[in-house]
C-alpha cells in the first residue's frame, strides 16, 4: 500500500506529464525553411520555389547573385553557411564547387531515375536542371549555311576575321575547349586554338547576346553562343534585341561526328545544410516533368530527358544531336582548357 506521500508524488508526475502532452499537442510545428544561392536570376527560378512552397508549406528563401560569385561566398561562410541549396550554370562551376568542398553528395532513386548519368556528378554532388547548347550564329546575308560544318573548321582561312566570340574568362567557353580536349586530344585542340583564334574580327568583349548583335550588324559573320541567348532575343521586349535576332540564322555544328557541345544548368546540396534531405525533397521537385517543361517554355533551354517537350520556339529550329559527353569531364579538364587558351592567345 502506497503512502499518501508516494500518492501524492505519483499524482504529481501523471498531470505533469498530462500537460506535457497538451502543450506538444497545441503547440506550433515549427515552421521548415530552405536557403537557396541561385546563379539564375530571380524571374528564371522563383516561381518554381513559389510552387514548391505551396505544395509542401516549405518555405524557400532566395538568394540570387553571380555564378563565381556564389561560390566565393560558400566558401567564405563555411560551415557557418545558411545555404542549403546551390544552383549555378556550367558543369566546370558544379565541379569547382564539389573539389572546393562546398557540396554535400546526396543520392536518391528518383534523382537517378529523373537525371541521365552524364548529366550529374558521378558522386551525387550535382544534378543537371536544363541543358544548354552552344551553337553557331550566322549573319544571313553574308553567311550560306552550307559552309558551315563543325567547331573545328572556324580554324579555317576563309573565317579570317569573320569570327565573334566572348571572352577566354568565360565558362562556357572554357567547357567548349575541355569538351575537345577530352574529344579530340591536346595537341590537335591546341592546333584548332591557334587557327580559330587568329580568325577573330575584334578583340573579345562582352556577352553571348553581344555576339549575335556583331553578327546582325555585320561586325562579323559568325559567333558561338549558347542558344537560349538567341532565343531571349528573338521574344525580348526590347525591339533592338528583336530586330539583331530576326537578322541571324542557328547552325548545329558537329552534326557528321560527335556532335554538338552542350553543357547544363544544375543544383547540389550545401556541405552546410543541416537539412540534406529537405533539400533533397527540392532539387527531386525541380526535376520532375512539370519543372523541366517550365524550364524549356522560359528560359529556352532543353530538358535534361528527352520525354519532355521542348518550347515551341526551340521546335523550330529542329531537332540536334548532342555530344554524349560525360559532362562532369568538363570541370576535370577546366584548368587545361584554361591553359591552352591562354597559349593561343585567346584574351
Amino acid at each position: 500500500m502506497k503512502s499518501p506521500a508516494t500518492a501524492c508524488l505519483s499524482a504529481v508526475q501523471t498531470l505533469t506529464y498530462a500537460l506535457m502532452l497538451m502543450l506538444i499537442a497545441t503547440a506550433p510545428a515549427i515552421a521548415q525553411e530552405l536557403n537557396v544561392y541561385s546563379a539564375r536570376q530571380e524571374a528564371l527560378i522563383k516561381p518554381l520555389l513559389d510552387e514548391f512552397s505551396a505544395e509542401t508549406g516549405i518555405t524557400v528563401n532566395l538568394v540570387t547573385g553571380k555564378g563565381d560569385a556564389l561560390l566565393t561566398r560558400l566558401q567564405a561562410e563555411g560551415r557557418n553557411s545558411p545555404a542549403d541549396i546551390l544552383i549555378t550554370s556550367d558543369a566546370g562551376r558544379l565541379v569547382r564547387a564539389e573539389e572546393a568542398g562546398a557540396l554535400l553528395a546526396r543520392t536518391s532513386p528518383e534523382l537517378e531515375a529523373a537525371v541521365p548519368a552524364r548529366l550529374r556528378s558521378p558522386k551525387g554532388y550535382w544534378y543537371g536542371l536544363s541543358v544548354r547548347a552552344r551553337a553557331l550564329v550566322y549573319n544571313l546575308i553574308n553567311v550560306n549555311p552550307d559552309t558551315l560544318s563543325t567547331y573545328e573548321a572556324l580554324a579555317q582561312p576563309q573565317w579570317r576575321g569573320r569570327i565573334c566570340v566572348r571572352s577566354s574568362a568565360n565558362i562556357y567557353n572554357q567547357s567548349l575547349v575541355a569538351s575537345m580536349l577530352a574529344t579530340q586530344g591536346a595537341e590537335k585542340t591546341a592546333a584548332w586554338l591557334d587557327g580559330f583564334v587568329a580568325n577573330f574580327a575584334r578583340p573579345p568583349q562582352g556577352g553571348d547576346r553581344d555576339q549575335i548583335k556583331a553578327v546582325a550588324a555585320g561586325l562579323c559573320d559568325v559567333a558561338i553562343v549558347n542558344s537560349y541567348y538567341l532565343g531571349g532575343m528573338m521574344t525580348s521586349s526590347n525591339k533592338a534585341e528583336r530586330i539583331a535576332a530576326s537578322k541571324v540564322g542557328i547552325f548545329w555544328p558537329n552534326q557528321h561526328d560527335r556532335g554538338t557541345h552542350v553543357n547544363i544548368s544544375g543544383v547540389g546540396v550545401t556541405a552546410a545544410s543541416d537539412q540534406p534531405e529537405l533539400a533533397v525533397q527540392l532539387i527531386t521537385f525541380l526535376t520532375r516533368d512539370s519543372s523541366q517543361q517550365w524550364y524549356a517554355e522560359t528560359n529556352n533551354e532543353y530538358p535534361v530527358r528527352d520525354n519532355v517537350p521542348v518550347s515551341e520556339l526551340l521546335a523550330t529550329w529542329g531537332t540536334f544531336k548532342a555530344d554524349p559527353i560525360d559532362v562532369a569531364e568538363l570541370g576535370k579538364l577546366n584548368a587545361q582548357a584554361v591553359m591552352a587558351m591562354d597559349k593561343a592567345g585567346w584574351k
